[in-house]
Protein backbone atom coordinates (compact mmCIF):
# COMPACT_ATOMS: atom_id res chain seq x y z
CA UNK A 1 0.00 0.00 0.00
CA UNK A 2 1.03 3.42 -0.95
CA UNK A 3 1.18 6.46 1.83
CA UNK A 4 -1.07 9.11 0.78
CA UNK A 5 1.55 12.13 0.22
CA UNK A 6 -1.40 14.39 0.61
CA UNK A 7 -2.18 12.71 3.66
CA UNK A 8 1.03 12.95 5.55
CA UNK A 9 1.77 16.76 4.23
CA UNK A 10 -1.76 16.88 7.13
CA UNK A 11 -1.37 15.35 9.75
CA UNK A 12 -2.64 17.32 12.54
CA UNK A 13 -0.39 18.46 15.59
CA UNK A 14 0.98 16.09 17.72
CA UNK A 15 -1.18 15.65 21.65
CA UNK A 16 0.55 16.70 24.78
CA UNK A 17 -1.97 14.36 27.00
CA UNK A 18 -0.28 10.75 28.31
CA UNK A 19 -1.90 8.78 30.39
CA UNK A 20 -0.74 5.36 32.17
CA UNK A 21 2.58 6.90 33.04
CA UNK A 22 3.59 8.34 29.81
CA UNK A 23 6.47 6.83 28.49
CA UNK A 24 7.40 5.24 31.55
CA UNK A 25 4.13 3.34 31.30
CA UNK A 26 4.38 2.33 27.90
CA UNK A 27 7.47 0.80 28.36
CA UNK A 28 6.60 -1.50 31.61
CA UNK A 29 2.93 -2.19 31.14
CA UNK A 30 3.48 -4.51 28.19
CA UNK A 31 6.15 -6.14 29.92
CA UNK A 32 4.84 -6.51 33.46
CA UNK A 33 0.97 -7.18 32.15
CA UNK A 34 1.56 -10.16 30.03
CA UNK A 35 3.93 -11.42 32.54
CA UNK A 36 0.95 -10.83 35.45
CA UNK A 37 -1.30 -13.04 32.98
CA UNK A 38 1.53 -15.95 33.01
CA UNK A 39 1.84 -15.55 36.58
CA UNK A 40 -1.67 -15.78 37.27
CA UNK A 41 -2.37 -18.97 34.95
CA UNK A 42 -0.01 -20.99 36.60
CA UNK A 43 -0.52 -20.26 40.30
CA UNK A 44 -4.24 -20.79 39.52
CA UNK A 45 -3.59 -24.00 38.87
CA UNK A 46 -0.80 -24.69 41.32
CA UNK A 47 -1.47 -26.70 45.03
CA UNK A 48 -0.38 -23.66 47.01
CA UNK A 49 -2.06 -20.57 44.89
CA UNK A 50 0.32 -18.05 46.73
CA UNK A 51 1.16 -14.57 45.14
CA UNK A 52 3.28 -13.98 47.35
CA UNK A 53 5.55 -16.51 46.45
CA UNK A 54 9.33 -15.53 46.21
CA UNK A 55 10.83 -16.01 43.24
CA UNK A 56 7.25 -15.59 41.36
CA UNK A 57 6.23 -19.08 40.39
CA UNK A 58 6.26 -18.21 36.97
CA UNK A 59 5.34 -21.65 34.87
CA UNK A 60 8.50 -23.53 33.40
CA UNK A 61 9.20 -23.66 30.07
CA UNK A 62 7.38 -27.21 29.67
CA UNK A 63 4.10 -25.79 30.49
CA UNK A 64 4.69 -22.62 27.94
CA UNK A 65 3.72 -24.30 25.36
CA UNK A 66 1.48 -26.85 22.85
CA UNK A 67 1.57 -26.94 19.39
CA UNK A 68 -2.39 -27.73 20.25
CA UNK A 69 -3.23 -24.06 21.32
CA UNK A 70 -2.13 -21.52 18.77
CA UNK A 71 -4.44 -23.74 16.55
CA UNK A 72 -7.18 -23.70 18.91
CA UNK A 73 -6.90 -19.74 19.57
CA UNK A 74 -6.57 -18.86 15.57
CA UNK A 75 -9.26 -21.25 15.07
CA UNK A 76 -11.61 -19.51 18.00
CA UNK A 77 -10.31 -16.11 16.21
CA UNK A 78 -11.79 -17.28 12.71
CA UNK A 79 -14.82 -18.53 13.94
CA UNK A 80 -15.55 -15.02 14.98
CA UNK A 81 -14.42 -13.34 12.55
CA UNK A 82 -16.82 -15.39 10.55
CA UNK A 83 -19.55 -14.53 12.38
CA UNK A 84 -19.54 -11.10 12.61
CA UNK A 85 -19.41 -10.82 9.18
CA UNK A 86 -22.84 -12.82 8.70
CA UNK A 87 -25.79 -10.69 7.45
CA UNK A 88 -27.14 -11.62 11.49
CA UNK A 89 -28.94 -9.43 13.40
CA UNK A 90 -29.38 -5.52 12.88
CA UNK A 91 -26.48 -2.90 11.94
CA UNK A 92 -26.21 0.20 14.08
CA UNK A 93 -24.34 3.98 13.87
CA UNK A 94 -21.72 5.08 15.95
CA UNK A 95 -21.58 8.65 17.49
CA UNK A 96 -20.70 11.43 15.09
CA UNK A 97 -17.04 11.41 14.46
CA UNK A 98 -14.53 14.32 13.64
CA UNK A 99 -15.67 14.46 10.07
CA UNK A 100 -18.90 14.60 10.82
CA UNK A 101 -19.70 10.91 9.81
CA UNK A 102 -21.11 7.61 11.55
CA UNK A 103 -19.58 4.49 10.95
CA UNK A 104 -21.72 1.18 10.89
CA UNK A 105 -21.47 -1.77 13.01
CA UNK A 106 -22.96 -5.27 12.55
CA UNK A 107 -24.86 -5.92 16.07
CA UNK A 108 -24.63 -9.84 16.25
CA UNK A 109 -22.47 -10.11 19.07
CA UNK A 110 -25.10 -12.46 21.22
CA UNK A 111 -25.91 -14.65 17.98
CA UNK A 112 -22.13 -15.29 18.00
CA UNK A 113 -22.47 -16.34 21.64
CA UNK A 114 -25.18 -18.32 20.62
CA UNK A 115 -23.23 -20.44 18.08
CA UNK A 116 -20.31 -20.69 20.22
CA UNK A 117 -22.84 -22.62 23.04
CA UNK A 118 -24.01 -24.75 20.15
CA UNK A 119 -20.57 -25.92 19.01
CA UNK A 120 -19.21 -26.20 22.80
CA UNK A 121 -22.59 -28.45 23.60
CA UNK A 122 -22.23 -30.61 20.45
CA UNK A 123 -18.36 -31.38 20.99
CA UNK A 124 -19.55 -32.15 24.52
CA UNK A 125 -22.01 -34.49 22.99
CA UNK A 126 -19.37 -36.08 20.62
CA UNK A 127 -17.56 -36.59 24.01
CA UNK A 128 -14.57 -33.98 23.41
CA UNK A 129 -12.03 -33.77 26.47
CA UNK A 130 -12.89 -29.86 27.22
CA UNK A 131 -11.61 -30.36 30.12
CA UNK A 132 -8.11 -30.45 28.48
CA UNK A 133 -8.17 -26.20 28.60
CA UNK A 134 -6.81 -26.57 32.01
CA UNK A 135 -4.12 -28.63 30.69
CA UNK A 136 -3.48 -25.93 27.95
CA UNK A 137 -4.54 -22.56 30.39
CA UNK A 138 -0.87 -21.21 29.89
CA UNK A 139 -0.27 -22.25 26.47
CA UNK A 140 -3.10 -20.79 25.59
CA UNK A 141 -2.11 -17.52 27.45
CA UNK A 142 1.14 -17.47 25.77
CA UNK A 143 -0.81 -17.39 22.38
CA UNK A 144 -3.37 -14.66 23.10
CA UNK A 145 -0.38 -12.66 24.54
CA UNK A 146 1.59 -13.08 21.21
CA UNK A 147 -0.80 -12.24 18.86
CA UNK A 148 -1.91 -9.02 21.02
CA UNK A 149 1.55 -7.98 20.26
CA UNK A 150 1.65 -8.73 16.27
CA UNK A 151 -1.89 -7.07 16.05
CA UNK A 152 -0.58 -4.08 18.00
CA UNK A 153 2.68 -3.81 15.83
CA UNK A 154 0.45 -4.19 13.07
CA UNK A 155 -1.93 -1.34 14.22
CA UNK A 156 0.79 0.94 14.62
CA UNK A 157 2.49 0.29 11.02
CA UNK A 158 -0.86 0.73 9.10
CA UNK A 159 -1.93 4.23 10.98
CA UNK A 160 0.32 6.33 9.43
CA UNK A 161 -1.51 5.36 6.30
CA UNK A 162 -4.86 6.94 7.98
CA UNK A 163 -6.30 10.50 7.22
CA UNK A 164 -5.86 12.59 9.85
CA UNK A 165 -9.69 12.57 11.42
CA UNK A 166 -9.08 8.95 12.12
CA UNK A 167 -6.52 9.14 14.16
CA UNK A 168 -7.28 9.05 18.62
CA UNK A 169 -7.02 12.50 20.31
CA UNK A 170 -4.94 11.09 22.96
CA UNK A 171 -2.79 8.82 20.50
CA UNK A 172 -0.31 11.08 18.23
CA UNK A 173 1.92 12.31 20.62
CA UNK A 174 5.29 11.17 18.51
CA UNK A 175 6.46 9.10 20.44
CA UNK A 176 6.73 5.71 19.45
CA UNK A 177 6.65 3.88 22.66
CA UNK A 178 3.49 5.69 23.82
CA UNK A 179 1.23 5.62 20.81
CA UNK A 180 2.09 2.04 20.14
CA UNK A 181 0.92 1.31 23.89
CA UNK A 182 -2.55 3.86 23.51
CA UNK A 183 -2.98 3.14 19.65
CA UNK A 184 -2.85 6.13 16.73
CA UNK A 185 -5.75 5.02 14.90
CA UNK A 186 -9.48 5.34 16.58
CA UNK A 187 -11.53 3.05 14.57
CA UNK A 188 -9.21 1.25 12.25
CA UNK A 189 -11.04 -0.93 9.59
CA UNK A 190 -10.40 -3.92 6.76
CA UNK A 191 -12.96 -2.70 4.79
CA UNK A 192 -15.97 -2.70 7.11
CA UNK A 193 -14.62 -5.23 9.12
CA UNK A 194 -13.82 -3.25 12.67
CA UNK A 195 -11.19 -4.69 13.86
CA UNK A 196 -11.41 -3.03 17.68
CA UNK A 197 -15.17 -3.69 17.99
CA UNK A 198 -14.34 -6.64 16.65
CA UNK A 199 -12.09 -7.36 19.66
CA UNK A 200 -13.87 -5.49 21.77
CA UNK A 201 -17.24 -8.03 22.66
CA UNK A 202 -16.13 -11.09 20.30
CA UNK A 203 -13.03 -13.91 20.77
CA UNK A 204 -11.55 -12.48 24.35
CA UNK A 205 -15.14 -11.76 25.90
CA UNK A 206 -16.61 -14.95 24.69
CA UNK A 207 -13.50 -16.75 25.05
CA UNK A 208 -13.95 -16.36 28.67
CA UNK A 209 -17.13 -18.11 28.84
CA UNK A 210 -15.49 -20.89 27.11
CA UNK A 211 -12.30 -20.94 29.43
CA UNK A 212 -15.07 -21.72 32.79
CA UNK A 213 -16.16 -24.17 30.95
CA UNK A 214 -13.40 -25.80 30.61
CA UNK A 215 -12.54 -25.63 34.04
CA UNK A 216 -15.48 -27.04 35.04
CA UNK A 217 -15.42 -30.18 33.22
CA UNK A 218 -12.57 -30.50 34.11
CA UNK A 219 -13.83 -30.34 37.81
CA UNK A 220 -16.39 -32.76 36.85
CA UNK A 221 -13.84 -35.31 35.29
CA UNK A 222 -11.64 -35.32 38.93
CA UNK A 223 -14.64 -35.14 41.27
CA UNK A 224 -17.47 -36.70 39.36
CA UNK A 225 -19.73 -33.52 39.18
CA UNK A 226 -18.80 -30.16 39.53
CA UNK A 227 -19.55 -28.19 42.48
CA UNK A 228 -21.85 -25.34 44.16
CA UNK A 229 -19.22 -23.01 43.98
CA UNK A 230 -18.03 -23.91 40.39
CA UNK A 231 -21.67 -23.58 38.71
CA UNK A 232 -21.84 -20.19 40.41
CA UNK A 233 -19.15 -18.76 39.20
CA UNK A 234 -20.25 -20.16 35.46
CA UNK A 235 -23.10 -18.97 35.96
CA UNK A 236 -22.72 -15.99 37.04
CA UNK A 237 -20.05 -14.72 34.42
CA UNK A 238 -22.28 -15.96 31.73
CA UNK A 239 -24.76 -13.89 33.02
CA UNK A 240 -22.26 -11.00 32.67
CA UNK A 241 -20.84 -11.84 29.42
CA UNK A 242 -24.50 -12.25 28.22
CA UNK A 243 -25.93 -9.32 29.05
CA UNK A 244 -22.99 -7.37 27.64
CA UNK A 245 -23.68 -8.92 23.75
CA UNK A 246 -27.35 -8.43 24.36
CA UNK A 247 -27.17 -4.95 25.11
CA UNK A 248 -24.01 -4.79 22.43
CA UNK A 249 -25.02 -1.66 20.77
CA UNK A 250 -24.35 0.28 24.13
CA UNK A 251 -20.31 -0.04 23.61
CA UNK A 252 -20.68 2.24 20.80
CA UNK A 253 -21.24 5.14 23.67
CA UNK A 254 -18.21 3.87 25.51
CA UNK A 255 -14.75 5.39 26.33
CA UNK A 256 -13.08 2.33 24.45
CA UNK A 257 -14.92 3.09 21.25
CA UNK A 258 -15.38 6.90 20.80
CA UNK A 259 -12.39 8.00 22.66
CA UNK A 260 -9.24 5.35 22.95
CA UNK A 261 -7.32 4.54 20.43
CA UNK A 262 -6.49 1.13 19.01
CA UNK A 263 -3.33 -0.11 20.35
CA UNK A 264 -1.40 -2.57 22.65
CA UNK A 265 -3.48 -1.44 25.75
CA UNK A 266 -7.16 -2.42 24.39
CA UNK A 267 -5.78 -5.57 21.94
CA UNK A 268 -3.98 -7.06 25.22
CA UNK A 269 -7.25 -6.40 27.32
CA UNK A 270 -9.31 -7.94 25.10
CA UNK A 271 -7.56 -10.73 23.96
CA UNK A 272 -5.67 -11.61 27.06
CA UNK A 273 -6.03 -10.50 30.08
CA UNK A 274 -9.96 -10.70 29.94
CA UNK A 275 -10.34 -14.25 28.71
CA UNK A 276 -7.11 -15.47 31.35
CA UNK A 277 -7.49 -13.55 34.41
CA UNK A 278 -11.05 -13.18 34.43
CA UNK A 279 -11.32 -16.82 34.75
CA UNK A 280 -9.34 -17.17 37.84
CA UNK A 281 -11.48 -18.01 40.08
CA UNK A 282 -13.12 -21.01 38.02
CA UNK A 283 -9.10 -22.40 37.82
CA UNK A 284 -8.50 -21.96 41.05
CA UNK A 285 -11.60 -24.05 42.34
CA UNK A 286 -10.12 -26.71 40.04
CA UNK A 287 -7.56 -27.20 42.34
CA UNK A 288 -9.02 -25.78 45.40
CA UNK A 289 -12.45 -27.23 45.73
CA UNK A 290 -14.86 -25.12 47.87
CA UNK A 291 -17.91 -26.65 50.06
CA UNK A 292 -20.78 -24.08 50.26
CA UNK A 293 -24.10 -23.81 52.20
CA UNK A 294 -27.13 -23.17 51.14
CA UNK A 295 -27.30 -20.23 53.18
CA UNK A 296 -23.98 -19.33 51.89
CA UNK A 297 -25.27 -19.60 48.35
CA UNK A 298 -28.66 -17.93 48.55
CA UNK A 299 -26.50 -14.89 49.92
CA UNK A 300 -23.59 -14.33 47.24
CA UNK A 301 -26.71 -15.12 44.60
CA UNK A 302 -28.57 -12.32 46.39
CA UNK A 303 -25.67 -9.75 45.88
CA UNK A 304 -24.86 -10.84 42.48
CA UNK A 305 -28.30 -10.18 41.85
CA UNK A 306 -27.96 -6.74 43.24
CA UNK A 307 -25.21 -5.69 41.62
CA UNK A 308 -26.33 -6.59 38.48
CA UNK A 309 -29.73 -4.50 38.45
CA UNK A 310 -27.48 -1.72 39.58
CA UNK A 311 -25.48 -2.32 36.79
CA UNK A 312 -28.25 -2.77 33.97
CA UNK A 313 -30.70 -0.63 35.53
CA UNK A 314 -27.98 2.69 35.23
CA UNK A 315 -26.38 1.76 32.32
CA UNK A 316 -29.70 1.20 30.33
CA UNK A 317 -30.67 4.45 31.33
CA UNK A 318 -27.76 6.50 30.28
CA UNK A 319 -27.95 4.52 26.89
CA UNK A 320 -31.49 5.92 26.64
CA UNK A 321 -30.72 9.03 27.84
CA UNK A 322 -27.96 9.30 24.94
CA UNK A 323 -29.73 8.33 21.96
CA UNK A 324 -33.29 9.82 22.74
CA UNK A 325 -34.23 12.29 26.31
CA UNK A 326 -37.18 12.59 24.86
CA UNK A 327 -38.15 8.83 25.93
CA UNK A 328 -40.66 8.53 28.20
CA UNK A 329 -38.57 6.57 30.74
CA UNK A 330 -36.05 9.73 30.97
CA UNK A 331 -37.62 12.46 29.37
CA UNK A 332 -38.29 13.56 33.27
CA UNK A 333 -35.42 13.09 34.66
CA UNK A 334 -33.22 16.53 35.89
CA UNK A 335 -30.79 17.72 33.64
CA UNK A 336 -27.99 20.97 33.51
CA UNK A 337 -27.21 22.19 30.38
CA UNK A 338 -24.04 22.33 29.16
CA UNK A 339 -22.16 24.91 26.76
CA UNK A 340 -22.08 22.34 23.96
CA UNK A 341 -25.61 21.69 23.86
CA UNK A 342 -25.58 18.40 25.66
CA UNK A 343 -27.08 18.08 29.26
CA UNK A 344 -26.14 16.12 32.42
CA UNK A 345 -28.36 13.32 34.27
CA UNK A 346 -28.68 14.48 38.37
CA UNK A 347 -31.28 12.21 38.51
CA UNK A 348 -32.60 8.70 38.64
CA UNK A 349 -29.51 6.12 38.65
CA UNK A 350 -26.83 9.31 37.60
CA UNK A 351 -28.25 11.45 40.99
CA UNK A 352 -27.20 9.12 43.43
CA UNK A 353 -23.77 8.61 42.42
CA UNK A 354 -21.19 9.62 39.15
CA UNK A 355 -20.80 6.33 38.03
CA UNK A 356 -23.66 3.86 39.68
CA UNK A 357 -23.10 0.85 37.05
CA UNK A 358 -19.20 1.10 38.38
CA UNK A 359 -20.72 0.37 42.13
CA UNK A 360 -23.16 -2.72 40.42
CA UNK A 361 -20.03 -3.72 38.35
CA UNK A 362 -17.79 -4.40 41.72
CA UNK A 363 -20.78 -5.55 43.66
CA UNK A 364 -21.14 -8.69 41.25
CA UNK A 365 -17.26 -8.27 41.27
CA UNK A 366 -16.82 -9.61 44.99
CA UNK A 367 -20.36 -12.43 43.98
CA UNK A 368 -17.98 -13.95 41.81
CA UNK A 369 -14.77 -14.10 44.34
CA UNK A 370 -17.05 -15.17 47.44
CA UNK A 371 -17.51 -18.78 45.78
CA UNK A 372 -13.72 -19.62 46.75
CA UNK A 373 -13.89 -19.12 50.29
CA UNK A 374 -11.54 -16.70 52.33
CA UNK A 375 -8.38 -19.25 52.33
CA UNK A 376 -6.52 -17.80 49.52
CA UNK A 377 -6.35 -14.16 48.01
CA UNK A 378 -6.10 -14.98 44.67
CA UNK A 379 -9.85 -15.16 43.57
CA UNK A 380 -9.95 -11.55 45.00
CA UNK A 381 -7.31 -10.24 42.43
CA UNK A 382 -10.03 -9.69 40.15
CA UNK A 383 -12.27 -7.40 43.11
CA UNK A 384 -8.90 -5.40 43.84
CA UNK A 385 -7.63 -5.10 40.23
CA UNK A 386 -11.39 -3.79 39.24
CA UNK A 387 -11.59 -1.47 42.02
CA UNK A 388 -8.10 0.27 40.76
CA UNK A 389 -9.73 0.15 37.25
CA UNK A 390 -12.26 1.56 37.83
CA UNK A 391 -11.06 4.45 39.84
CA UNK A 392 -8.46 5.24 37.31
CA UNK A 393 -11.17 4.93 34.93
CA UNK A 394 -13.37 7.07 36.82
CA UNK A 395 -10.59 9.43 37.25
CA UNK A 396 -9.98 9.63 33.57
CA UNK A 397 -13.22 10.62 33.06
CA UNK A 398 -13.56 13.48 35.52
CA UNK A 399 -10.40 15.13 33.52
CA UNK A 400 -12.33 14.79 30.20
CA UNK A 401 -15.65 16.04 31.20
CA UNK A 402 -14.53 19.08 33.16
CA UNK A 403 -12.46 19.86 30.16
CA UNK A 404 -15.20 19.32 28.17
CA UNK A 405 -18.40 21.09 30.01
CA UNK A 406 -16.32 23.72 32.18
CA UNK A 407 -18.75 25.43 34.96
CA UNK A 408 -21.29 22.97 33.95
CA UNK A 409 -19.47 19.84 35.28
CA UNK A 410 -18.15 21.47 38.51
CA UNK A 411 -22.21 22.40 38.97
CA UNK A 412 -22.94 18.51 38.63
CA UNK A 413 -20.19 17.47 41.20
CA UNK A 414 -21.69 19.75 43.65
CA UNK A 415 -25.28 18.28 43.06
CA UNK A 416 -23.97 14.75 42.84
CA UNK A 417 -20.90 14.62 44.98
CA UNK A 418 -20.10 10.97 45.48
CA UNK A 419 -18.57 9.25 42.68
CA UNK A 420 -18.91 5.52 42.90
CA UNK A 421 -19.19 4.20 46.22
CA UNK A 422 -22.33 6.55 48.04
CA UNK A 423 -21.40 8.50 51.07
CA UNK A 424 -17.78 7.10 50.75
CA UNK A 425 -15.92 8.04 47.67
Amino acid sequence: MRPNSQLLKHRPSHSSEREFGGTLGAVCIPVFLPLTVLFLTGVSRSPSASVFQWPPALPSSGQLWDPLAPAILLSWIALHALLYMLPLGKVSEGLVLRNGKRLKYPINGFHGLCVSVLLLMLLLWLGAPLGYLFELLVPLAVCAVAVSFLLSVYLYVRSFWAPSHALAVGGNTGNPLYDFFIGRELNPRIGDFDLKYFCELRPGLIGWVVVNLGMMMKEAELRGSPSLAMMLVNSFQLLYVADALWNEEAVLTTMDIVHDGFGFMLVFGDLAWVPFTYSLQAAFLVVHPQALTSLGAALIVALNGIGYYVFRKSNSQKNQFRRDPTHPSVAKLETIATATGKRLLVSGWWGLVRHPNYLGDLLMALAWSLPCGFSHLLPYFYVVYFTVLLIHREARDERQCRAKYGLAWDTYCRRVPYRIFPYIY
